[in-house]
């Protein structure tokens, strides 16, 4: 029941207020907690090869030595000891940076708020693969920013689908802010930007007088080990960079950054202090200890083998259960696989039944600001276990088998 109260402050909303909507993914958070229900729904890191204890007596030793720093208030750049060890960090991925450009945040969510407040005016344009992450949805429609998405293909961002956007949002005269892009394992797609295009869609958004937001968070969790050159190292005046230590480490210390030329990185950390006044000390310095004291590198490589291994176990279980005519990307890393189904299969539709069968996941719907996705799924296979996983996909067939077909609908990109 709406009471007075409530119905006053909605009317004193700003604009904005309407951006804002429940993440899909938050939503299903509860339904995944109830008892024998299986998660395909979140892409959580597998943490259980953390070395636990030694992290409690680094966070211990910190607090006991350095408890006065730790516990105050720092700088609102972050601190230079995590600034620079960031830098080493996207170094193996061909970026050549100094530490005065990074600007540490809570999180790389925040990096992308702060990006999006001060490039973009309500009404501007961003571009963004079709399908994209929602979190970055959420972010630009509550700034009023407008989201024009891009298709892509088993091979990523398509450069002439790009060009062919830009030049027909510039004929109607609208602004066009910047390109937000996740090439390696797209979330939720799985799909890495190809090698040979990345230098085409660089240039042709340098051309346009386009900026780039490269968000990585995927970027070492390729199944062999391999790294993709950034974005950002083709051109670092023109692409912002954006990274996380949530998925190669921890994503409960909520700490990130973004790389950006220097008067931007300024004006990141006035935009940063005036939403946190500074990022988590006590954070940074537990990232520090054990970026620089632990094979951390190690610890990825076996997250990795085990992302792998399932990835594996989902594809083979994909092959036994979809009804025939779906199709499924095939990941080389990252969290995620994309599955379309059949046209006449609606996914909104197909959530209810799942859940009563023990089963949750993402509809394709959540993942486009327009109308679309609607015979397409998220599958994350970073956290449950080979089995669980297995028997989810086999839950997800049999509410799929028991579903009616309806008339097709617009869906987003078909990629497999």
């Amino acid at each position: 029941m709406t009471t007075i109260t409530e119905s006053l402050h909605t009317a004193r909303f700003a604009d904005r207020a309407d951006g804002y909507h429940p993440s899909p993914v938050r939503e299903v958070f509860e339904v995944s907690m109830r008892p024998n229900m299986i998660s395909l729904a979140g892409g959580n890191p597998d943490l259980t090869g953390l070395p636990l204890e030694r992290i409690a007596d680094m966070a211990h030793h910190i607090i006991k030595e350095r408890g006065q720093e730790a516990l105050q208030y720092g700088s609102g750049a972050g601190t230079t000891e995590l600034q620079e060890l960031v830098c080493e960090i996207m170094a193996m991925e061909g970026i050549s940076a100094q530490p005065e450009n990074v600007q540490i945040t809570s999180g790389s969510q925040m990096a992308l708020e702060l990006v999006t407040k001060l490039f973009c005016n309500p009404g501007d344009v961003i571009l963004a693969e079709g399908p994209t992450y929602v979190g970055a949805l959420g972010t630009f429609e509550g700034l009023q920013a407008d989201v024009v998405q891009v298709p892509i293909d088993n091979k990523g961002l398509i450069p002439a689908e790009l060009e062919k956007a830009i030049n027909t949002l510039k004929a109607q005269g609208r602004t066009i802010k910047f390109l937000y892009t996740i090439p390696n394992f797209n979330n939720p797609s799985g799909i890495t930007l190809a090698p040979e295009r990345r230098r085409s869609i660089v240039d042709i958004c340098r051309a346009a007088g386009i900026a780039i937001v490269e968000d990585n968070p995927y970027g070492l969790l390729s199944f062999d080990g391999s790294t993709q050159q950034a974005l950002h190292a083709l051109d670092p005046d023109n692409v912002f960079y954006l990274g996380s230590f949530s998925k190669i480490f921890s994503p409960g210390l909520r700490i990130g950054w973004v790389l950006a030329p220097t008067e931007v990185r300024k004006r990141l950390q006035l935009a940063a202090e005036a939403t946190t006044i500074c990022p988590s000390v006590l954070s940074q310095m537990l990232v520090e200890s054990y970026i620089s004291g632990i094979d951390w590198r190690s610890h990825v490589r076996d997250a990795c083998a085990t992302y792998s291994r399932r990835c594996d176990a989902v594809m083979e279980a994909l092959e036994l259960h979809m009804p025939e005519g779906s199709t499924w990307t095939k990941p080389t890393g990252g969290f995620f696989t994309w599955i379309t189904l059949p046209a006449g299969k609606s996914v909104d539709a197909l959530l209810q039944p799942a859940i009563s069968a023990g089963v949750v996941f993402v509809p394709g719907s959540a993942f486009f600001a327009e109308p679309a996705g609607t015979n397409q799924l998220r599958v994350a296979f970073s956290f449950e276990t080979d089995e669980a996983l297995v028997e989810g996909i086999r839950r997800l067939g049999s509410a799929l088998a028991a579903l009616p077909s309806v008339q097709p609908s617009p869906t987003g990109a078909d990629v497999a």
